[in-house]
């Protein structure tokens, strides 16, 4: 198992744990793995976090299959790969209509009709020279090590075996071959073609098996306990912000609500709370691990932080720093508090400088007369002195959370553009990466939906911007730039650069024209030819008013309505009468558009 496969047992391991302690469950897994709520969710294409079917490729493939069984699973872990990826459809074609499965000799379909005619695995290629051409099991492994390898002397020496046989030399047949076993010598050709093709990629079923087994697991989590999962999930990238992300879109796709961190609800690691999923202390940036398990196990042992200045007193001695509690005033922990997140910031440092002198005149027998005889409270008033600020706009409290969250948890400054994003531009960072992933995969061009220097329109948030100057002393830069569903880099060379300066600055909203850049193994991205900021363009509208038109006048309306209707409608149109305003479809506005309305029904009538 990779690192992959053992970082996903310890999901499964943690998830299972988050389950007993949420919900006092201990998780079953069902032994013969044959739930169809878990299959599914690979039917639907609902695979995030799902092991090794992530991927947009591996998701479509899911969907086309509609895998039923752990057969299925195993199949598709060994299939989407380069080279066995070509009997994809032709693997889903069989399994869907198994009667149309073709098998080049009748003796190979108890051994293929498990892969519905397809050769997927090492196993199958042993099986096939042992019960077709007699070979020992140890002899099998040779062949398929050195197809595997294309020892082509070796392979020259196995083609006469595997059709011919072997005898030794007094004779004795050693290994049968398949013309002595039944099977036309041109069969046993062809057979040993196809086997020494696919053996080039073949993959080893039990290690398929085994990758599937978890596959299911996880998909059964996620079909039964999705909360517990995905908080599992997020747990394992703990201090990796840019794969936090994708697994928090999920959860809103599940309508799954994430919780703010909070100084007395969070512990370290992100939890469940009543099936909402809260955001651990140990994800924000700036806090250590170490440091967060001693502000947790400090709560547990004494009680909940009653104040800001309580969490100060009570943590100085753990090694708490300025930048630390600075962090965590940024991520809201201490929004359930009396002060504002800004009356925080501006007064945190002189907080902690009290704390320490304070601490340092107990250590040296020191007493200031303001202590003499005053009481607990009385004596916070005179220590502690906060600068009262109102709370920052909700700009700057989404920016500070992307900042130290590496999310917006909040909301999202693009989600009141959500429509008007969908309208100015044609591509996002998801359909990106599937553009990215088909290449990659060998999709044929004329399939693909993007294609490499493809002009195309990308809107989101500016969050980085790194300008550099060339070997030739020009000035480039590389900017991110943030959708709703991920981050996508835009190359802008000096030209574009000069022209859209005024546009780049951190945390604007932008419209980026360019051309997509895709390369195997690469990121995908956009060498910009413009960048604006996204502004909201009011759509037209044509609002004719008929409240007491006669029915003549009605008549050349729908004439005049029927004839600017085409391909290219882009003016709603709007009718007011008696009962109100109601919509009428859309046309196409030219010049005169607006004339030949007014010349029907008067100028009075009619308004864009």
């Amino acid at each position: 198992m990779d690192f992959l496969g053992l970082r996903t047992l310890t999901v499964i391991s943690d998830a299972m744990k988050i389950v007993k302690e949420s919900r006092g469950i201990d998780v079953e897994f069902d032994k013969d793995m044959k739930d169809p709520k878990v299959y599914k969710l690979w039917a639907e294409g609902k695979t995030v976090g799902i092991f090794q079917f992530e991927s947009a490729g591996m998701t479509k493939f899911m969907k086309e299959l509609k895998p039923d069984s752990l057969e299925d699973i195993i199949a598709g872990v060994s299939l989407y790969r380069p080279g066995p990826m070509d009997q994809i459809p032709r693997y889903i074609q069989n399994k869907l209509n198994p009667e149309h499965a073709v098998y080049t000799h009748p003796a190979l379909k108890p051994i293929l009709n498990v892969t519905y005619g397809c050769m997927i695995y090492q196993e199958q290629v042993m099986q096939i020279v042992r019960e077709l051409a007699g070979y020992s099991l140890g002899r099998a492994d040779l062949v398929r090590r050195a197809m595997g390898k294309k020892k082509l002397d070796v392979m020259a020496k196995e083609r006469k075996t595997f059709i011919y046989g072997e005898v030794d030399e007094n004779g004795k047949v050693v290994i049968p071959g398949c013309v002595r076993n039944g099977i036309s010598e041109e069969d046993a050709d062809r057979i040993f073609d196809e086997m020494a093709e696919f053996a080039k990629y073949a993959f080893n079923k039990s290690h398929a098996a085994a990758y599937a087994v978890v596959s299911y697991r996880t998909a059964y989590l996620k079909a039964y306990y999705p909360e517990a999962l995905l908080a599992a999930t997020l747990n394992s990238f703990l201090g990796n912000l840019d794969k936090i992300p994708m697994y928090i879109d999920e959860c809103k796709n599940l309508n799954i609500q994430i919780l703010k961190p909070d100084i007395n609800k969070s512990k370290t690691r992100f939890t469940v709370d009543n099936g909402k999923i809260r955001f651990g202390l140990g994800s924000i940036k700036n806090v250590g691990i170490a440091v967060v398990d001693s502000i947790v196990a400090e709560r547990e042992k004494n009680g909940e932080y009653k104040s800001f200045t309580d969490f100060c007193e009570r943590v100085q001695e753990y090694g708490v720093n300025k930048k630390c509690i600075e962090s965590l005033i940024k991520a809201g922990v201490f929004d359930e508090f009396e002060q504002t997140r800004k009356t925080l910031i501006e007064s945190f440092e002189g907080i902690i400088d009290t704390i320490q002198d304070s601490a340092k005149k107990e250590y040296t027998g020191q007493v200031s007369m303001f202590d003499i005889g005053d009481t607990k409270e009385e004596s916070e008033k005179h220590k502690y002195v906060f600068n009262e600020y109102p709370e920052y706009t909700d700009k700057e409290i989404l920016s500070m959370e992307k900042e130290m969250l590496g999310i917006y948890i909040s909301g999202h400054p693009l989600e009141k553009l959500k429509e008007e994003i969908l309208r100015q531009s044609n591509i996002d960072t998801v359909k990106m990466k599937e553009a990215a992933e088909n290449l990659n995969n060998g999709v044929a061009e004329k399939s693909l939906e993007y294609k490499d220097g493809q002009i195309v329109k990308y809107a989101g948030i500016i969050t980085s911007i790194k300008k550099k100057y060339t070997k030739n002393n020009t000035l480039m830069a590389f900017i991110t730039v943030e959708d709703l569903y991920g981050q996508a880099e835009i190359i802008v060379f000096e030209n574009t650069y000069n022209k859209s300066s005024s546009s780049l600055i951190e945390e604007n909203i932008v419209l980026v024209t360019g051309r997509l850049s895709l390369r195997e193994d690469e990121e995908p991205k956009i060498v910009a030819i413009s960048i604006e900021e996204l502004k909201e363009r009011k759509e037209k509208k044509l609002v004719l008013d008929i409240r007491g038109v006669d029915e003549e006048t009605k008549e050349k309306l729908r004439g005049a309505i029927r004839f600017f209707m085409g391909d290219r409608n882009n003016l709603k149109v709007e009718i007011i009468d008696e009962e109100g305003n109601k919509p009428c479809g859309a046309i196409f506005m030219i010049k005169d558009t607006r004339e030949q309305f007014e010349e029907i029904l008067g100028k009075e009538r009619v308004q864009i």
